[in-house]
């Protein structure tokens, strides 16, 4: 891809200019042919207004469009995004009560060069210099403040009493501090480097699962789908080999398995973490793994990281309790 190269003040050749005495006229060091001095003053450069950016099908800019990996299929629109770091905010959102479309799409659309972001609803066109895009590093705060500005937008098929206790939590607010980072932590690190394990490098796996989700929809040519997939391991694997020398597979699952149980064991009987009455972000980082692992679309061959996972009955209700208030049908 080219590389924008920005030249200094410095770096630019600077024309010697004649100062009003006869005697020290000089002629500039470099002086613009005249066939195409002519040519400029006939056709002078313009700048002309941003585009809009591109859009494969016509976005719906009432509504806020939530742009992440997920089927793009109609049948398929509004499921469970099949990555976990999608998946988090796209449930996130929902537990929030924001009112929002799946807009399927990849890093290549990200103007970040990652994915979720999020396109706020607007009356204005989507141009490249205006374009309101919400990183998924600011989403939070983003919602919160929508939630605030706007106040509780409730969900589909929820009871009077049910919305009467969203309400109430509708800020949300959850746990924060050293005890909520160090659980946090076990979600980001310990599960996730399993799971980049589990899905991009258990060669099944990927064969299975993440080419198809991943690499099939982008190009059905075979030289660029093995570019991708190359591409995609050898960065599972870079992102893997920050944090240890070697990659050893039955660290990472022993450190999973134990991610899980401390996870189990805070949870409890409770319906939500933290003893929450509503679900919030900690539990939609938590859901963004278990219902990948345990969602009947993908059909795993090597099954470790499931197996660790069913061990601990009431993270499955955890993800079931959630799947069937927020995510009915799919």
């Amino acid at each position: 891809m080219p590389q924008n190269v920005t030249i200094s003040k410095e770096e630019t050749p600077q024309l010697v200019q004649a100062d009003d005495s006869p005697s020290n006229h000089q002629l500039p060091w470099f002086t613009t042919p005249a066939p195409i001095k002519r040519l400029f003053d006939r056709f002078p450069l313009r700048t002309y207004p941003a585009n809009e950016l591109p859009q494969r099908k016509s976005l719906d800019r009432a509504r806020h469009n939530l742009y992440i990996f997920a089927a793009d299929d109609p049948e398929s629109l509004g499921s469970p995004s099949f990555n976990p770091g999608c998946l988090k905010w796209q449930a996130y959102l929902k537990f929030m009560g924001i009112q929002f479309s799946i807009v399927p799409s990849n890093n290549h659309a990200s103007p970040t060069g990652a994915l979720p972001f999020l396109l706020p609803s607007s009356s204005m066109p989507i141009t490249g210099e205006s374009s309101p895009v919400v990183s998924s590093t600011k989403l939070r705060r983003w919602a919160q403040a929508e939630v605030s500005r706007e106040g509780f937008k409730s969900q589909p098929l929820t009871s009077n009493q049910e919305l009467e206790s969203e309400r109430e939590n509708s800020s949300g607010k959850e746990p924060s501090g050293m005890r909520y980072e160090a659980y946090i932590s076990l979600v980001d690190h310990k599960i996730r480097h399993a799971w980049l394990y589990f899905l991009y490098l258990e060669p099944s796996n990927f064969a299975a699962v993440a080419y198809p989700s991943y690499i099939a929809p982008c190009s059905s040519n075979v030289l660029v789908g093995a570019t991708l997939a190359h591409n995609l391991r050898a960065a599972a694997k870079s992102e893997l080999l920050k944090h240890s020398a070697v990659i050893d597979v039955e660290s990472l699952y022993t450190e999973c398995d134990r991610a899980f149980a401390a996870l189990s064991e805070l949870l409890g009987d409770d319906s939500y973490f933290f003893a929450l009455e509503e679900p919030r972000l900690f539990d939609a980082s938590v859901y963004a793994y278990t219902n990948v692992l345990l969602d009947g679309r993908f059909s795993f061959k090597e099954r470790r990281m499931l197996q660790i996972l069913r061990k601990h009955a009431n993270l499955v209700q955890h993800r079931r309790r959630i799947q069937e208030r927020y995510f009915p049908g799919y």
